[in-house]
């Protein structure tokens, strides 16, 4: 059997985790809100409208910060639709989606919503018809503590200030798709325009600049330093997206992808910083990568409606996760923790139905998709300080990638806890992994988590909920030796202590 090794050692720190990194994505997109999260009728609906059960697979989930409320929907968004009466509230045609948007759900329901999830907002702001002004309205009334008349007609609805700290300025300006698209140099002087004008009612914003919308555009690299040459003073944050899915049944490489993650996250911090050197500043510029997930574009239920229509909430790409697709989504996650020092932010899009960790049926069930398990198990286990692996691996040729290692990992240490994330990227067969752990100190295995099957192809359903779910790994930690034998195409994580 072939084998792979690494050593961890507690000194040896990248960055704390960052709760952030556990974030998520409601966008107003097919049936992500409505009968997704808000379903007044449903059995488990609360007074709000809200579905309890997919609020407690929000909190078992691990879900730290929700991005909302778009996406391409956010660039022809009217905020002031979705707040006070809904008796009130207009119908809108949602040009993104091509559906039409009832606005029932809103900004006052979004954060109703977060409260009972325990998650923390992050808002978007319409910059592609829109502009600074109706940012600082969006601003006014969600956040003043009154006395004006916006923050006055907040508390008309019932509402004390909603304290918002994380706003992403637009989503994927640099898209031709975008609704009000612009060029780096357009973009980026609105962006500094509005996030200058944010920070003279609240300088302590954390605001988050639009990066490129996948590194594959024509612009990638030269839009992040435009934009950042306009907006480097004014926000923390440079926004990456990034979608992988296996349409063209290159297994090895889907299951690379997180070879692709390092290196796009590794090229937007080297130009934030190639920025900040030539502006001879000290402030560095971190990463929200605030849209990232397992999205096949081929086999995706784009519509259950007429595409020529308007529908209210139609299915739209409801991507039904497999195993395989599990085990990528664990080996993101471990890309996004050992990026601890500069990623910030990051977002799985989105957080039911629409290409989602959570489904649910109108009427019906909610269910984890296999998807669901690594974020919950790496979001209850990682704590403390993110720590440096480097692995010993046999390597696994990839026609996208090149020779990648088999194995990955990362490793978190919190207070004599030690957790361990560990993915077999190889098709081929079960590889050894041992660990020194002796200069942890931990003695016992306290947990053991492993995501596989047979068939890399088996999902979770409404009808068999529980198909996909984690198994317990065999494991044995001897002398300060760990071992764990993982199968081809899989996923572990392990907590000692």
């Amino acid at each position: 059997m072939p084998s792979a090794n690494f050593t961890i050692d507690p000194a040896f720190t990248i960055a704390p985790v960052n709760r952030r990194t556990f974030g998520t994505f409601v966008e107003h997109m097919g049936r992500c809100v409505y009968t997704g999260i808000y379903e007044p009728g449903h059995a488990t609906a609360d007074e709000d409208g809200f579905r309890k059960d997919v609020l407690e697979l929000t909190r078992e989930l691990g879900v730290s910060v929700v991005r909302y409320p778009g996406g391409n929907f956010v660039s022809g968004y009217r905020w002031e639709d979705g707040v006070g009466p809904r008796e009130g509230r207009p119908r809108r045609l949602d040009l993104a989606w091509h559906s039409v948007e009832t606005n029932e759900f809103g900004l006052d329901e979004f954060i109703r919503w977060c409260a009972k999830a325990g998650v923390e907002p992050m808002m978007a702001i319409n910059l592609g018809t829109r502009g600074v002004q109706e940012a600082l309205d969006l601003q006014e009334y969600a956040n003043h503590p009154g006395g004006t008349a916006l923050s006055d007609l907040r508390e008309q609805h019932g509402a004390s200030p909603y304290g918002i700290k994380l706003w992403c300025l637009g989503n994927e300006m640099d898209g031709p798709w975008q609704i009000g698209h612009k060029t780096a140099e357009e973009y980026g002087r609105v962006a500094a325009e509005t996030a200058r004008a944010m920070r003279m009612i609240e300088p302590g914003l954390q605001l988050v600049a639009c990066g490129s919308s996948s590194s594959a555009m024509p612009t990638f690299g030269t839009w992040e330093q435009t934009v950042l040459r306009e907006t480097y003073d004014f926000v923390e944050y440079i926004s990456c997206h990034a979608y992988y899915g296996n349409d063209d049944g290159d297994t090895a490489s889907f299951l690379g992808s997180a070879v692709n993650m390092d290196r796009f996250i590794d090229a937007v911090v080297a130009t934030a910083d190639a920025v900040g050197a030539e502006l001879k500043s000290t402030k560095k510029i971190d990463i929200s990568f605030d849209e990232w997930n397992v999205w096949y574009g081929a086999r995706s239920r784009r519509t259950d409606e007429d595409p020529d229509g308007w529908a209210v909430a139609p299915r739209r790409i409801e991507d039904e996760y497999n195993v395989t697709d599990a085990v990528v989504v664990g080996n993101l996650l471990i890309s996004l923790l050992r990026h601890s020092d500069r990623v910030g932010v990051a977002c799985i899009a989105q957080l039911a139905n629409v290409i989602a960790p959570i489904m649910t049926e109108r009427g019906g069930p909610a269910w984890r998709q296999p998807t669901f398990h690594p974020f919950a198990i790496t979001s209850r286990l990682a704590a403390g300080q993110v720590l440096h692996v480097e692995t010993n691996s046999p390597t696994v040729s990839t026609a996208k990638y090149g020779d990648i290692t088999a194995v990955d990992a990362v490793a978190t240490y919190d207070e004599g806890k030690l957790s361990v994330f560990l993915v077999n990227r190889s098709t081929e067969g079960p590889i050894e992994v041992t660990v020194d752990v002796s200069r942890a100190g931990v003695t016992s295995v306290l947990e053991s988590q492993l995501i596989h099957d047979e068939d890399g192809l088996a999902t979770n359903s409404a009808d068999q909920p529980d198909r996909v779910t984690p198994q317990p790994a065999e494991a044995q930690l001897e002398d300060g030796k760990l071992t764990i034998t993982l199968p081809a195409v899989s996923w572990a994580a392990l907590s000692l202590g």
